[in-house]
């Protein structure tokens, strides 16, 4: 089992979306637990995310999107780290994905479809996220 403080994730929002509040609260809950957390920012690449991610040897990138064009600018995000050699870095998706007229499951599994592992509404808590790391990393929770 690994803990909290070996696990890397690289953190950012994608594109041309300039919203920064979301992911700074992701990023100092995760902080909080004693993750290693490389901020990339706002605007960001799909390639300054996998670039991150290969120098860090990261465990997980970790992409918000609250300007609704996230389907746009995750589309290939998955194919681009298999052809970089991670195809087994876990991917993390959260935000307002879409426009608002689409339903969330719609925009689930679109997501899911793409290669997303997780993928989180605008409405979800920073809790969660950090739950979801431990199962999907095998976190020891043991103190």
């Amino acid at each position: 089992m690994r803990k909290e403080q070996d696990i890397k994730l690289v953190t950012g929002t994608i594109g041309d979306d300039i919203h920064s509040l979301g992911i700074k609260v992701i990023e100092q809950a995760l902080k909080n637990e004693g993750y290693k957390i490389i901020s990339l920012g706002i605007q960001t690449s799909q390639d300054d995310f996998i670039k991150a991610a290969m120098e860090t040897d990261a465990n997980g990138i970790l992409i918000s999107s609250m300007s609704g064009h996230g389907r746009l600018l995750c589309q290939g995000f998955r194919d681009k780290c298999k052809e970089e050699g991670l195809e087994n870095i876990l991917l993390y998706v959260g935000g307002c994905l879409t426009t608002g007229d689409t339903p969330w499951d719609e925009t689930h599994t679109e997501f899911k479809a793409m290669g997303f592992d997780r993928i989180y509404p605008n409405t979800s808590l920073p809790g969660e996220l950090i739950a979801d790391l431990s199962v999907d990393l095998g976190i020891d929770k043991a103190v």
